[in-house]
């Protein structure tokens, strides 16, 4: 056992994990014959409730969060714990299910949404070390999954970007960081946020934007002739400012000194978008380098 190519989906709740892989699922269903491979998907999160993908297998199946929330009187999130902890404690079910798939198959493995799960508290990392054990060490990657509609801006960027780099660390996983939802959102501002250089760069942007907007207020209305803030309050405004500043420059030094954390684009509306991420994450695990070449039958060529 160890070399079926695993994909690990992280990510906050909401950010999207599911629908990337019910698209990669379908994206590599319908490649063409020199390209196409079948994509196993399997569910890890004991509180999912629907998802669009085939399911290979289900954690369901052994434990779910409903059933603990009926039995135990736990709250979702204390349920979900208990869940994960659980199968920890029964990681020859895991085993049993990974058993199941020849070498150089391509599974995908939707993980829960709660990000304690991947930081401060073990459990996945317990999980990952065990599934090393057992020969899949050089074959996994994570992908973090973040809200291309959360990150729009730069405060919530820089948020993200530092979730993602405490995952990368704590997991010691090939990592790749994939910005969904980019079909929700302006393409511009999309771009906007990941040409820059720096998380500084981009802080110092949103700094600039804010100040002109600052000055704005204090100036005289046209309608009035009075400012919407006094002098007073510019003075109180700028020196909070500067105070919070100190913090986000801190830890945008932070993210910039690891140097480690870039997001790739993903519109599941556009077939090259979903191909590009997926060449990404192939080429991090080495998908591919080892397989048969596939040769098109002479027929198929000439249908061409």
């Amino acid at each position: 056992m160890g070399r079926t190519f695993i994909q690990l989906v992280m990510g906050p709740a909401g950010s999207g994990k599911s629908t990337y892989c019910h698209a990669i699922q379908d994206h590599c269903a319908t490649l063409g014959k020199l390209r196409k491979r079948t994509v196993h998907v399997a569910n890890l999160d004991p509180a999912a409730e629907n998802f669009k993908y085939d399911v290979a297998f289900d954690i369901r199946d052994l434990i779910s969060v409903d059933e603990v929330m009926e039995e135990l009187g736990l709250g979702p999130n204390g349920s979900l714990m208990y869940c994960m902890d659980y199968l920890l404690n029964n990681m020859d079910w895991l085993e049993d299910e990974l058993q199941k798939f020849e070498d150089d198959e391509y599974l995908i493995i939707d993980c829960p949404g709660q990000i304690e799960l991947y930081t401060h508290v073990p459990i996945m990392r317990s999980v990952i070390d065990q599934m090393c054990t057992w020969g899949f060490g050089s074959t996994m990657v994570s992908v973090f999954v973040v809200d291309a509609t959360f990150v729009c801006d730069a405060p919530k960027f820089i948020s993200g970007s530092l979730l993602s780099l405490s995952a990368m660390i704590a997991l010691e996983l090939p990592h790749v960081n994939v910005l969904s939802k980019c079909d929700l959102v302006d393409e511009e501002k999309v771009n906007h946020v990941l040409d820059a250089e720096t998380a500084n760069e981009l802080w110092q942007r949103e700094e600039y934007t804010a100040r002109l907007e600052l000055e704005a207020l204090s100036k005289p209305s046209q309608n009035d002739g009075d400012p919407i803030i006094s002098k007073k309050e510019k003075q109180m405004m700028t020196a909070r400012r500067i105070k919070h500043n100190r913090l986000t420059e801190a830890i945008c030094s932070l993210v910039d000194d690891y140097s480690m954390v870039s997001f790739v684009p993903l519109n599941i509306m556009d077939e090259d978008s979903i191909d590009h991420v997926l060449s990404h994450v192939d080429h991090t695990i080495q998908y591919g380098e080892d397989l048969d070449v596939k040769g098109a039958e002479i027929d198929d060529v000439q249908d061409d």
